[in-house]
């Protein structure tokens, strides 16, 4: 089965989970999974720009749905917190009215000019985690290189470790299949040495990876301007959004211990709370939870799912608003905890 079509399996199997999760929770079944409180993911905000091939959509949700999010919380009883609140709220008794914190990894200039007014429309606070190197424009983002780069190439030549090898791009099953070689080279290879062999890769074919960084995420003034508004709060993301897990310790302190510097150069505010890039258990292990913690973080949070317990300060679950599954039926199929126990977590 080859990318595209597994990727495609696997969005169906979802919605079809969302859907009958959907389905129990307006039946009144399966009230005690809802917990405390949920904590959602979201990384793009902003008006959809339809492409035929899109290996980051799940990444992007539109304003409209994000007002679509809040009014349904809002509705069925959610009051809205900023993140260093979590554990606090975790620690009360139970009983009260359920909360939702709002989380944006990477810095994206759409997180301030469109995710910013709908926040303000239902005063929900949000936590946006900065990546040094992305918003000095240092560093790349591969994803978005690489769905650029396939977008317009009809073949490249690339050495994945076995020589030179032929790439055709000519359709979106070849450009998914491609994608995943690449994102499977960055992960099992030195990431950094992987990622600067395809920013090669992208120059040679008249793409400037950094160019597409500086377009995309939030410079120092912008990050300011943000700070300053009393419902945005900014966390760590690291320098070169790695994985810290695949580092050595003392290159992973560094990459949080600076992350966290830089923010409060840009803030004035010691950040409080750090996104493992990736958040994944391969990429976020509990040593890197104790290197948060020594770091004095008082949250850390990862991208995997699961509603927030006491326990997990240092390795927080969150629930990802998906550009997939962008219905309001399914919001209440997320914050009810359902689909979770249905995949037995």
């Amino acid at each position: 089965m080859t990318g595209l079509l597994k990727r495609l399996a696997k969005r169906a199997a979802i919605g079809a989970g969302l859907e009958l999760s959907w389905l129990i929770a307006a039946a009144g079944l399966m009230r005690q999974a809802r917990g405390r409180g949920v904590v959602f993911t979201l990384h793009h905000v902003r008006p959809h720009v339809p492409e035929a091939f899109e290996p980051n959509a799940h990444l992007e949700i539109t304003p409209g749905f994000l007002d679509t999010v809040l009014r349904r919380l809002k509705r069925e009883g959610y009051r809205f917190v900023r993140l260093d609140q979590v554990p606090a709220l975790l620690a009360e008794p139970e009983g009260g009215k359920p909360f939702a914190a709002f989380t944006l990894d990477d810095g994206y200039i759409n997180n301030l000019e469109h995710a910013l007014p709908v926040f303000e429309q239902h005063r929900a606070p949000f936590t946006v985690f900065v990546a040094k190197g992305f918003a000095e424009g240092s560093h790349s983002i591969w994803w978005e290189t690489l769905a650029i780069l396939l977008r317009r190439s009809g073949e490249l030549r690339f050495d994945f470790g076995r020589g030179s090898e032929r790439l055709a791009l000519d359709d979106p099953q070849q450009q998914w299949d491609a994608f995943d070689r690449f994102a499977a080279f960055i992960h099992r290879s030195d990431e950094a040495r992987a990622v600067a062999a395809i920013d090669m890769l992208a120059r040679e074919n008249g793409i400037e990876p950094t160019d597409i960084t500086r377009a995309l995420v939030m410079e120092p003034g912008q990050l300011q301007r943000l700070a300053t508004h009393p419902l945005a709060t900014l966390g760590a993301h690291t320098i070169s959004h790695r994985a810290l897990a695949r580092l050595p310790e003392a290159e992973a302190r560094i990459e949080m211990q600076v992350s966290a510097d830089y923010v409060e150069a840009v803030t004035g505010l010691r950040p409080k709370t750090i996104a493992y890039p990736y958040g994944t258990p391969e990429a976020a292990t509990s040593r890197e939870a104790a290197i948060a913690r020594n770091l004095g973080f008082e949250l850390a949070v990862t991208t995997q799912p699961g509603l927030p317990a006491a326990a997990q300060t240092g390795y927080l679950s969150r629930i990802s608003l998906n550009g997939f599954y962008q219905k309001r039926r399914y919001v209440s199929a997320l914050a009810s905890g359902i689909p979770l126990k249905l995949m037995g977590k």
